[in-house]
């Protein structure tokens, strides 16, 4: 999630269980241009355990080039290859979602990349495919197993729908069957009780979460319990949560400065907050802050005691822009296979 998992943001979720939180999506032709912004974005924190790192990119060779840098200067423990990206400034360069409808291209990027990566487990996340009329999951799957990699996650969305209507979990129970690499589900995982689920409906062997903890990272928290037969612990209260959230934008405010650490934290104010009633006076507010001063006055004027509404997971959140038609690059295979292209 581009913008949003960053080191501080990885940080709090990791206090709350998170198993392998892996970076924001990180360009590998910016970092074999030796980008300083770039290289600022990939990196990680002093207390983080493992590094898992996320590239995206659309030339073999960039990619190879990059997984080269980073293992020599930020000594990478995992790398993600994002395939599954379906926004259009990177899909009318062919590359995210696009990408996999070129199944050679990806089969010689994949190969590269794995040759890079050496010892370092890489794996790659995908949609199901470009629309209803050019899904390529399957074939995706299998080319990551042949090429080497340590396991496969699937959005069981196409491009075209973006993060609209449900995901359909069959398919993820589908590649599940045809691989004997791991395969992570993902999509429409907002309680344990989801993240359950999938995994006994499809048998896959994880889970990946994504637009569900924005805003409450102790699902991480209640996904462990559920997972080792415990109690779910109930969710904070407003006053525990807006201590998480102090806690939150301190970090950020440390790794990014004030000013870019406090703009950073207004989406993720709105996400924490949006689940309760009457919160959108709040939420103008907290658009508004600058600094740590003004965000703890505006949470000082709640009432700490205010419980976590029940409802709150059913609260959406990130992008909610339904379908769209998939732009793609002239002479892409996909361009002429249906109405969502």
């Amino acid at each position: 999630m581009a913008g949003v998992t960053n080191y501080p943001f990885r940080r709090i979720c990791a206090a709350f269980g998170a198993g392998l939180p892996i970076s924001e999506m990180i360009t590998a032709r910016a970092l074999v241009e030796g980008r300083e912004k770039t290289f600022k974005l990939a990196r990680f924190g002093p207390d983080e355990a493992i590094h898992s790192l996320q590239l995206y990119g659309t030339r073999a060779e960039d990619i190879s080039e990059a997984i080269r840098i980073l293992k020599d200067e930020a000594k990478i423990d995992h790398f993600d290859l994002n395939f599954g990206c379906p926004v259009r400034k990177v899909t009318r360069k062919g590359g995210g979602a696009a990408l996999p409808a070129r199944p050679e291209l990806l089969r010689r990027i994949v190969r590269e990349a794995v040759l890079s990566a050496d010892e370092i487990p890489l794996t790659i996340k995908f949609r199901l495919g470009i629309d209803e009329d050019c899904l390529y999951f399957l074939e995706a799957g299998r080319i990551a197993e042949e090429e080497g990699c340590a396991a496969v996650t699937l959005h069981a969305r196409t491009a075209a729908q973006l993060y609209d209507g449900r995901a359909d979990w069959e398919r993820i129970a589908e590649l599940k069957a045809a691989l004997h690499i791991p395969v992570i589900g993902n999509g429409d995982i907002w309680t344990a009780e989801d993240a359950l689920e999938m995994l006994h409906q499809c048998r896959c062997d994880g889970v990946a979460i994504g637009r569900g903890c924005l805003g409450r990272p102790w699902l991480f928290r209640e996904i462990a319990a559920a997972l080792e037969g415990k109690e779910i612990p109930p969710p904070p209260d407003f006053g525990e949560m807006a201590a998480i959230m102090m806690e939150h934008a301190r970090s950020l405010v440390e790794w990014f400065g004030e000013h870019p650490g406090m703009l950073n934290f207004r989406k993720h104010a709105g996400w924490y907050t949006r689940a309760f009633p009457r919160s959108a006076a709040l939420r103008r507010e907290l658009m508004l802050i600058t600094c740590l001063e003004d965000l703890e006055r505006v949470l000082s004027r709640v009432d700490p005691s205010t419980p976590y509404p029940e409802s709150a997971h059913l609260v959406r959140r990130g992008k909610r822009s339904g379908r769209q038609k998939v732009v793609l690059p002239e002479g892409h295979p996909a361009r002429s296979s249906g109405p969502g292209s």
